[in-house]
Parts: C-alpha cells; sequence; structure tokens
C-alpha cells in the first residue's frame, strides 16, 4: 500500500516548496536578487506585450499574481515564471483572425486562452505527466540552456547598438538586418552599454555578493534623467501605467464555439509551458543537485496561468528571468516573492522612473545573462567524457538558436530518448566464472569462458526490450554454436534486468525452443520478483518450469554438479 500511495500521490497544493528550508545567511541574497529580477524583468515583459498584442500594463502583471502563486505552489526553488516570447507569438498568431489586437476583447481572448492552458495543466497533473522532465538527460539540458543563452545574446546586438527592432523572424535574419543598419548606430547608446557591462563584470570581480546589475541599472537611469538623453537620439522605455489589474474572468460571452477555435491555441501552449518549464526547472535542479517533484511542479504552473487568466494576461517558465535570478545570487522562490512585491510597489506609486531606463542598457545587461548561460566548461567534459552525447548537446543548442526553445525542448526529449535506447541498445554483457578467492568475476562475451564444462552463466546488463533483445538471441546463439565443450546447460543473470517487454518475451520463447531443439536446458537466476510476474504473465514460468529458476549463481552451480552426479551414476 505504502508503494502504491508513493507512485499515486494524490492532488496536493503543498506551499513554500520552493522557499522551504530557508537558510537565514541567503535571505539578504534572495532580497537583492528579487529587486535585481524587478528591475530587468520589468522592461523586458512590457517588451514581450508587443508580440502578444496585450496592454503594456499586462507585462507588469505577469510578474505580480502569477510569479507569487508560482512561488508559493511550484516545486522548483529557481523557475521563474513570466511573460515570454514563445507563448506570445503563439497567442498572437492565434488570435489575430478573431480580435483586434490591444482591443478589450483580445484582452479577454487572451485571459480564457490561459485559463485553458491551466486546465490542461491540471489534467497533466493527475496524469502525473511531470514525469516528462526527467526524460532531459543532463546533456541535452546542458546544450538545450547554451542555446537559449546564445539566442538571448544575439537577439540583444541590435538592442545594444540602439537600432530600430527588425521584422525579421529569427536569430540569424535579424543579425543580418542588424549589419545592414550598423551605420544608424547611436553612439550614445552603445557608449552606455559598453559602460553598463564592464561595471557589472567589474563588479562581479571584486565580490559577486554586490547586486551590480542592479547598480548599473540604477545609475544609468539616473544619467539618463540627468542628461535629457531622449533629446540626444537615445531610445528610452517610455511612459508605463500604474494601478492593478482587476480581478475576475474574462468579460465576455464564452460557448462551445469559441472554446473549439481556442482549444488549439490553448493546447500549443500548454505543451510549450510543459517542456520549457520542466526543461528549465529540471536544469537548475540538477545544476545545484536539488530534489524536485516534478508533479507538484504542474501544480504551481496551473495556479500562475490561473493567475494570469484573472488578471488578463498569460506566463510561462522563463530561463533567461531565471538565469536573471541564479546570476544575481538568489536561492530560493523568496526571491521571487521579492520581485512581486517590488512590482506592487511599482504598480502604485513607482512607474515614473521606469521611463528613463535607456532600452540599451537593458539589452546589455540582458546580453550578458545570455552569455552566462552558455556552458563551455559543460560542453568541454561532455566532449571529453562522451563525444557522442556531445553532438546531442550541439544539436540541441543549435536548434534553439535557429528554430525556437519550443521545438527544442522537443528535439531535447527526442534526443534523451535516443541516448538511452542507444545505451540499452549496445549492452555490454558478460560472463560469469569464480575467481582464485572463489568469488564471481566477470569476463567479456567475446572469451566464451564456460563456468564448468557444459555450464555457462551470462549476465545481460540492461532490461530486455525491443531494442536489444536481437542482441540478446545473437549472442546466445553464438555463444550455444561456439561452446567447446557443447553446453548441456546455459544460465541467464537477471541481477541486472528489472523489465521485460512484449518483444523481449517472445524473444525468450524463441531462445527456450531453440536450446530446447539442440538439447541445452536454459535456467535463469536472480530473477527479481517484478519480472518473475512479467515472466508469469506471458506464460514463460510454465514454457520453463518452476526447476529453471534460481536464486542465485551457487545454487545452479550446484544444481548442475548434482544433476550429473546422478547422470554418471545412472550411466
Amino acid at each position: 500500500m505504502a508503494l502504491w500511495e508513493k507512485k499515486h500521490k494524490p492532488l496536493q497544493f503543498q506551499l513554500f516548496q520552493g522557499i522551504i528550508p530557508l537558510r537565514l545567511s541567503c535571505v539578504p541574497a534572495d532580497l537583492i536578487a528579487g529587486i535585481t529580477l524587478a528591475a530587468l524583468a520589468i522592461p523586458e515583459v512590457i517588451d514581450y506585450t508587443k508580440i502578444s498584442g496585450t496592454p503594456e500594463i499586462t507585462g507588469l502583471y505577469t510578474l505580480l499574481i502569477p510569479m507569487a502563486l508560482y512561488a508559493l505552489f511550484g516545486a522548483s526553488r529557481h523557475l521563474v515564471v513570466g511573460a515570454d516570447s514563445a507563448t506570445a507569438a503563439i497567442l498572437a498568431s492565434s488570435l489575430a483572425g478573431i480580435a483586434v489586437p490591444k482591443s478589450s476583447e483580445w484582452l479577454a481572448l487572451s485571459s480564457l486562452v490561459a485559463l485553458m492552458a491551466a486546465i490542461f495543466l491540471l489534467l497533466a497533473r493527475f496524469a502525473r505527466l511531470g514525469f516528462l522532465s526527467n526524460f532531459l538527460s543532463r546533456t541535452v539540458l546542458i546544450g538545450f540552456l547554451s542555446g537559449v543563452g546564445l539566442q538571448v545574446a544575439l537577439g540583444q546586438i541590435a538592442g545594444m547598438l540602439d537600432l530600430p527592432n527588425s521584422k525579421q523572424v529569427g536569430v540569424i535574419p535579424t543579425l543580418l538586418a542588424t549589419m545592414q543598419q550598423v551605420d544608424h548606430t547611436n553612439v550614445i547608446s552603445l557608449t552606455m552599454a559598453v559602460s553598463v557591462l564592464v561595471v557589472i563584470v567589474g563588479l562581479r570581480k571584486i565580490s559577486k555578493n554586490i547586486p551590480g546589475a542592479l547598480i548599473a541599472i540604477i545609475g544609468a537611469t539616473a544619467i539618463s534623467w540627468a542628461f535629457n538623453l531622449k533629446d540626444f537620439g537615445v531610445h528610452l522605455l517610455g511612459p508605463v501605467s500604474s494601478g492593478l489589474p482587476k480581478i475576475g474572468l474574462p468579460d465576455m460571452v464564452v460557448n462551445m464555439n469559441l472554446i473549439e477555435k481556442l482549444i488549439p491555441t490553448a493546447f500549443s501552449i500548454f505543451v510549450v509551458i510543459l517542456a520549457q518549464s520542466a526543461g528549465t526547472s529540471q536544469a537548475y535542479a540538477t545544476r545545484n543537485n536539488e530534489s524536485f517533484d516534478e508533479n507538484q511542479d504542474l501544480v504551481g504552473l496551473c495556479l500562475a496561468n490561473i493567475g494570469a487568466g484573472l488578471s488578463g494576461t498569460f506566463v510561462n517558465g522563463s530561463p533567461t528571468k531565471t538565469e536573471m535570478v541564479e546570476s544575481a545570487g538568489g536561492q530560493s522562490q523568496l526571491a521571487q516573492l521579492t520581485t512581486s512585491f517590488i512590482v506592487l510597489l511599482v504598480l502604485l506609486f513607482l512607474t515614473g522612473p521606469l521611463t528613463y531606463l535607456p532600452m540599451a542598457v537593458l539589452s546589455a545587461v540582458v546580453f550578458l545573462i545570455g552569455m552566462e548561460l552558455i556552458d563551455l566548461s559543460g560542453m568541454r567534459r561532455i566532449y571529453k567524457e562522451r563525444p557522442w552525447e556531445f553532438w546531442v548537446a550541439i544539436i540541441t543548442a543549435v536548434t534553439v538558436v535557429f528554430m525556437g526553445v519550443e521545438q527544442s525542448v522537443l528535439l531535447a526529449v527526442a534526443l534523451s530518448l535516443m541516448v538511452h535506447t542507444r545505451h540499452g541498445y549496445l549492452v555490454n554483457n558478460m560472463l560469469l566464472v569464480p575467481n582464485t578467492t572463489h568469488e564471481w568475476h566477470q569476463q567479456p562475451v567475446a572469451t566464451r569462458i564456460q563456468l564448468l564444462p557444459g555450464l555457462m552463466i551470462y549476465r545481460f546488463m540492461h532490461s530486455i526490450y525491443y531494442a536489444n533483445s536481437q542482441l540478446l538471441k545473437d549472442e546466445i546463439m553464438g555463444l550455444i554454436r561456439g561452446a567447446d565443450p557443447p553446453l548441456s546447460w546455459f544460465c541467464i543473470d537477471a541481477s541486472a534486468i528489472n523489465d521485460i517487454d512484449f518483444t523481449a518475451s517472445d524473444t525468450l520463447r524463441i531462445v527456450y525452443n531453440i536450446l530446447a531443439d539442440r538439447g541445452v536446458k536454459l535456467v535463469i537466476c536472480e530473477v527479481i520478483d517484478e519480472v518473475r510476474e512479467e515472466l508469469e504473465r506471458s506464460e514463460l514460468i510454465k514454457l520453463f518450469g518452476e526447476d529453471a529458476f534460481f536464486q542465485t549463481p551457487d545454487a545452479v552451480v550446484n544444481a548442475f554438479q548434482q544433476r550429473n552426479t546422478v547422470d554418471n551414476k545412472a550411466k
């Protein structure tokens, strides 16, 4: 019963998983990281509303209720939710033929889509789909975050030069468009961008505890206000509306026809949220050697999207914002709660100073954050230890840059499964023999060594499934044909086998029949209970006979010797 409860946890609303345990020594760093995230993310999320077609103020709303809900109910200590380009683009392209951007109808439809995505996330929690994050290997996570970092960094070059926003889609077309306009660079904006980079990197060299990004942004905003840089052609963030969001369901008539139209959009956003958030959470949990409850995280993401839908906005897990907190020293969701509180103050009292923030400064800070996401040391380690997996990481990173984050995460899952299948297919199986101290010793299959004349114990080093069952058959047939002297017993050591699928069961049935025709008895030892149940359901125990199963290799040897003794006496 306890095992069932562990595997099938009911839906629970657990608080503070991303905060507790809270170390008091880390509280100052979390508070500073939260303030830094607010300073960096507020202009960024406002910019994303240009993509989504929602009013600028809704960008700030993503950092208020949704972020606080995820911080309280989410499982990751690091993931930051907020507006992002992927969900913004899906939303805008899907609603384009239904309503007018920034209209009340458009905003109501956006809220409805967020609520529908929340329903999909809730269903995913009931179906326990959080396990999908486990299919992201460390190799592809390094490639994924490195690709996101490169994409983000390259996308900020035009902003650092203070060039007009390119209408091109994709990193490379945008870079080419930037190069064509490089002679229109605003020197003052570029100087400020470079100065900000120097200040942040320099202060970090002195001490990582100094909030360099926050200091740089406050300083740049003060200089912009003091010298009225707008008169020198420097693009500023501009006026930002104030006031709290109106909480409530979308103010519109909802019918089945409308829901049917929006289901593909909501499901697409759900897939992106599930993939991108799971990938980011798992990556940072792995990086920090922390446990991570992927199914509880779906509850946090669901509630965040409900909060977004009720406040007229949309959210997703953001790798960039997550790295903002990480690079600023944040170690728990206390940083995100701090950000929500700062955004609340800004919405009520402090939208004025944001007007003077130079966009080139924001681009410079985000550029540096993108560069920090590129894990060159991790790439070098992969290349040194697992050259084949290095190319998997590279493919994942390149896919992020050229195709986008959502496609790359789905590819990352596929590549992780490919890596797993390759490891499961290329199994390095062994033969067991006793050593000089009468303990078991493994020898390569190529040695064809027999434990006793006529007895061979073959240890299969992986679960048997459709991809490697043919290898099992081929190796056993090769060992039988080349045995000298001929074998009378062939034992499969199942100590490393924890699953046997349908294809593998059929393969074992074929192997048994072939060996029986050759006068060789097939026996199995060290079968765990779960595998024995699978063999029972496949009727293989009935086929092999109860006397074909042994607890240990020693028991096999004793039975084989007793059988030989009986046969010799009979002769």
